[in-house]
């Protein structure tokens, strides 16, 4: 064997028993490259400077948003209850609870409250202000009961009626596979699958009333679909009685013209924005593993 260097070009000569001469021609810098290396021909890589400012400028970036919004959300709460809030109170909030107590008696409130939470779903009717005056009468304990029992009539009422338009709505849903793809990851897998779908469904920002209609259609049982869906409101329920006993709080101060002291003034907003930060983290959770599930799903159906 033997070495020639020729303008830049190394040239090592290999010889064999047939005395057939083979080259094989390296670069001096693919020679330099194989020193520095150990001998394997591969020279490290070193980690791009400009990467990891891009990353750290991203990060402080998302992080400044984040503040930001905290800022705007505590100053958007404080500026409320002090004008807002108040005029409201005296004007449509106060009024209302004059009548409803005037009205009804505790035992007929519950009554229209578990009526109107079991039944408004079915005919597509926001049920969520009746879920406030749960909280606002009934507080936590019996306002939960109230709204949880309510919930699963309403939400079994549509699966059941849905299935007399199964065709009808099989029809939508191929008629937009993108968005009923979403939809359709309730019907797959065993009994948890379908009740960790649903539930992620639940929490997500999906609309309520249109999926309690399309689920039938997905094939999802009905145990597990009941199931996720009682989980999966948990959130919305207490947001939504916290909402109630919030605004009944600030009525009263407001109707015995007295003003709320500053720890409960920061303990009210306070709990209101650890409530809804609560809401939306588990919210954008549930959507990322809807998604994930998604693409999951997407794949094993590429393989078949």
């Amino acid at each position: 064997m033997s070495h020639e260097n020729s303008a830049g070009v190394a040239r090592v000569k290999v010889g064999f028993a047939d005395h057939k001469p083979d080259y094989v021609i390296m670069t001096e810098e693919e020679e330099l490259d194989d020193d520095r290396g150990g001998g394997v021909g591969v020279a490290p890589s070193p980690s791009s400077p400009s990467g990891d400012c891009t990353s750290i400028w991203w990060s402080f970036w998302w992080w400044g948003k984040l503040v930001f919004l905290v800022i705007f959300l505590a100053v958007l709460g404080i500026c409320f209850f002090a004008w807002i809030g108040p005029f409201l109170m005296d004007k449509e909030v106060i009024p209302i609870l004059n009548w409803e107590t005037e009205t009804f008696s505790k035992p007929v409130l519950a009554v229209i409250i578990f009526g109107s939470v079991a039944l408004f779903p079915t005919l597509f009717i926001p049920s969520t202000p009746s879920m406030w005056v749960a909280g606002m009468s009934f507080g936590y304990g019996l306002g939960f009961l109230l709204i949880i029992s309510g919930v699963t009539i309403g939400v079994s009422l549509p699966y059941f009626l849905g299935s007399l338009f199964y065709r009808k709505i099989q029809g939508w849903l191929e008629r937009y596979p993108k968005k009923a793809s979403l939809i359709r990851l309730a019907g797959e897998g065993d009994w948890y699958d379908q009740f960790r779908a649903v539930m992620l469904l639940r929490i997500s920002p999906f609309p309520y009333a249109l999926y309690n209609y399309c689920a039938v259609a997905t094939d999802v049982k009905f145990v597990p679909y009941l199931f996720g869906t009682l989980v999966g409101m948990v959130p919305e329920i207490f947001v939504a009685i916290y909402t109630g006993i919030m605004i009944r709080t600030l009525a009263d101060a407001s109707k015995d013209k007295r003003s709320l002291s500053v720890l409960q003034v920061v303990f009210t907003v306070g709990g209101f924005l650890l409530t809804i930060a609560t809401t939306v983290i588990v919210t954008v959770y549930a959507k990322k593993r809807l998604s994930e599930l998604q693409r999951e799903e997407e794949q094993l159906l590429l393989l078949q």
